[in-house]
């Protein structure tokens, strides 16, 4: 989440009249994140007694025709229980609006918080719900390509180039060359595929104490591997923010909650060292890409490629393959 587009109050109370949530009251922009723009909405709500939002102005990485997908999942998985968000409809029962060349939508506000050094308990409930997902979408009509693979991988190199890497690190163009090779020649293709989350960092999960009452930001969403989504979210939760310290207890718990719902396969467990080192390339070239062309005011704060580069590193160690067997 971030805020690139500036709206006025006057802007966004017309907005906010085309859907039956009462009057604005109030708008703070979100600073978190890279892609949309997003505000904190209150309003009146339709009794009087106060109600919050999210409304999400979709800027870059988002084709606005794939909005049916992202959002029709929302509304598909909240409706088989799952944590999620349901969108608000406007009068007209619409999920998003255009708001001249840019489409918005209006999301459920849902409590909790954002851990920022989960526990192992907190760790197995989010494997556990990852799992409930992939089980919940499994009925999903919609399919959506990952945009964000291995061919993603290799157009990000190529604007960046090697010359905008050694600008961060003078090592990364080389471990990033190595790595996307590796990947290139192995990367697996007959793996259970399903609709994934594909982006379950510790900031789009929503948890009170141990419990989680929120999987948001659903904008990577796609059809691919189950076993990569839990490579992914291994990734994000097992490791401090420098990607420095990798932590054992969590890592066993996330993977033992996922199994308690939707036990991987033998295959899949073979395969988790090398997705996870797919799912670490895949976060540090985004990083990087933001790094390079992040515009200067912009109200976001800009995330160091450098942290997936060392859990890219602790990945592609043979030695640690063994954790997830």
């Amino acid at each position: 989440m971030a805020v690139y587009t500036n709206l006025g109050a006057e802007d966004l109370a017309r907005l906010i009249e085309q859907f039956d949530v009462g009057t604005l009251t109030s708008a703070k922009g979100i600073a978190e994140g890279v892609s949309n723009s997003n505000w904190l909405i209150e309003t009146t709500g339709k009794d009087g007694s106060g109600a919050r939002f999210i409304l999400t102005m979709y800027e870059f990485r988002i084709d606005i025709t794939e909005l049916p997908f992202f959002l029709g999942l929302l509304d598909h998985l909240a409706a088989k229980g799952c944590p999620v968000p349901a969108t608000i409809h406007d009068r007209a029962g619409q999920s998003w609006r255009m708001m001249g060349d840019k489409a918005l939508a209006l999301i459920e506000f849902l409590p909790g918080v954002s851990v920022s050094a989960p526990t192992a308990d907190q760790a197995r409930a989010v494997g556990a719900a990852l799992a409930q997902m992939h089980l919940a979408a499994a009925d999903f009509a919609g399919t959506r390509a990952n945009g964000m693979g291995p061919e993603e991988w290799q157009r990000l190199l190529d604007e960046c180039g090697h010359d905008g890497l050694a600008a961060i690190d003078a090592g990364l163009a080389p471990l990033v060359t190595r790595e996307l090779a590796a990947l290139n020649a192995s990367w697996p293709g007959d793996l259970p595929r399903g609709t994934i989350h594909a982006d379950l960092f510790p900031d789009n999960v929503l948890m009170l104490g141990t419990s989680v009452t929120g999987l948001i930001d659903f904008y990577f969403a796609c059809t691919d591997m189950l076993a990569y989504d839990v490579a992914v979210t291994h990734a994000a939760w097992c490791f401090d923010a420098s990607g420095r310290n990798f932590d054992a207890d969590v890592s066993g718990a996330l993977l033992e909650g996922y199994e308690s719902v939707r036990p991987l396969l033998a295959q899949e467990r073979a395969a988790m060292p090398l997705l996870a080192r797919g799912a670490a390339l895949r976060f540090l070239m985004t990083r990087a890409w933001d790094w390079l062309n992040t515009p200067a005011d912009a109200l976001v704060t800009r995330k160091d490629p450098l942290a997936f580069a060392r859990r890219l590193e602790f990945y592609a160690d043979p030695a640690n393959a063994a954790l997830f067997l």
